[in-house]
């Protein structure tokens, strides 16, 4: 009675056992190819060869072992600052320039200085991993953001490093100068050409060919430029203009930046429903979750450096609750990033998650923003 039923399992295993094999012996093929010809060869080829191997498996070792966890990572890295009571007034400072009261000058900016610390973080505390040569050649030439392993770190790097480029260009713009008038500072001017610098180049280039400056050399050389900025401020040969309209101005681009994050998360659910078989959904979570990441941080320093902003446009519990949406959002920490349907329960969604969190953070400054514009 039982008999069909059996053969047909039996059929079936048998075909799932041939497929395995198949698709080994498809993967170990070109090894087998390649140890025959390597004892086919003579002693010194096969030296000149044998090193070649053991040197790439170093080097992706190496890179295995640097993009596995980011090092130093803290969701609360931001109490290190003591921002509470790190806020300094700005009528408390004198003014430069013949500039409103709102000036500050002779202490240092903690927006620049998170700002700074953020690419410490990124190409000293950890690899910058987007410019390695390991990274830029894929696996076996496929890209890794186009695989499941090994490149979320990547997309997190570059997520804070999304945050750390607009900032650094409302820095240039608006905050450190009087009005917008006024001459642009050299150091925050030559911190944004090298913050915008090229994410993914590595020593050597084809196009243009030829020796280049690495991106993480131009990159510590803009944080270093921020910091030559700080010192100067912290001195009274720079201007911070903590002014209103300037709030409102950054606020204005975190906003839409923010927003440019939204629809891409939106573009990459809509495009796919494969839970966790979609290799492009963790790049895109982990890219929005290291943008928040950064704009958490700087968000909390510009309640310190516009502490006086703040209190007199009675912002401090909206601004509070904005920042507290904000580290909310650091506590998703998935293992898989799944791209299901939103309705799924096998599959969650996780971009959908990140993507409500992030729009609650963005009607906070939207909600800020027409406050302050009252």
């Amino acid at each position: 009675m039982f008999d069909p039923i059996i053969a047909f399992f039996e059929r079936v295993f048998t075909l799932i056992g041939h497929g395995i094999g198949v698709v080994i012996a498809w993967i170990l093929w070109p090894f087998m190819v390649a140890g025959r010809w390597y004892r086919s060869k003579g002693f010194i080829l096969k030296a000149i060869v044998g090193a070649a191997v053991v040197g790439l498996v170093v080097l992706y070792a190496i890179f295995i072992w640097r993009t596995l966890w980011i090092r130093d990572f803290n969701p609360d890295y931001v109490a290190v600052y003591n921002l509470d009571e790190a806020g300094v007034k700005a009528g408390d400072q004198p003014s430069i320039e013949n500039s409103s009261a709102t000036t500050r000058t002779c202490s240092r900016s903690v927006i620049v200085d998170v700002t700074a610390d953020l690419i410490d973080f990124n190409v000293d505390q950890n690899a910058w991993i987007s410019s390695t040569l390991l990274y830029k050649a894929g696996f076996f030439g496929v890209p890794w953001d186009s695989t499941p392993f090994l490149d979320n770190k990547a997309s997190f790097q570059r997520g804070v490093h999304q945050a750390v480029q607009r900032t650094a260009i409302e820095l240039v713009d608006t905050l450190g100068r009087v009005r917008g008038t006024s001459q642009v500072d050299p150091d925050l001017d030559r911190a944004r050409g090298r913050i915008q610098y090229d994410q993914y180049t590595w020593y050597f280039s084809l196009s243009p060919f030829g020796p280049l400056a690495p991106t993480p050399a131009a990159f510590r050389e803009g944080r270093d430029k921020l910091r030559a900025f700080n010192d100067r401020l912290e001195s009274c040969d720079a201007v911070f203009d903590a002014r209103a309209d300037n709030l409102i101005s950054f606020i204005d681009r975190i906003a839409k930046d923010i927003g440019s994050t939204s629809a891409a998360l939106r573009d990459r659910s809509a495009a796919s429903n494969a839970g966790w078989f979609d290799t492009r959904a963790d790049n895109q979570f982990w890219f929005t979750y290291g943008q928040l990441y950064a704009y958490y941080g700087i968000l909390k320093a510009a309640h310190a450096d516009f502490a006086d902003v703040i209190e007199s446009r009675q912002l401090e519990d909206v601004w509070t609750t904005m920042e507290d949406q904000l580290r909310k959002t650091l506590d998703l920490n998935p293992v898989i990033v799944s791209n299901g349907r939103e309705d799924g329960w096998i599959m969650p969604s996780h971009l959908a998650t990140v993507g409500f969190y992030l729009l609650r953070v963005r009607s906070n400054l939207v909600e800020v923003r027409s406050i302050l514009d009252r």
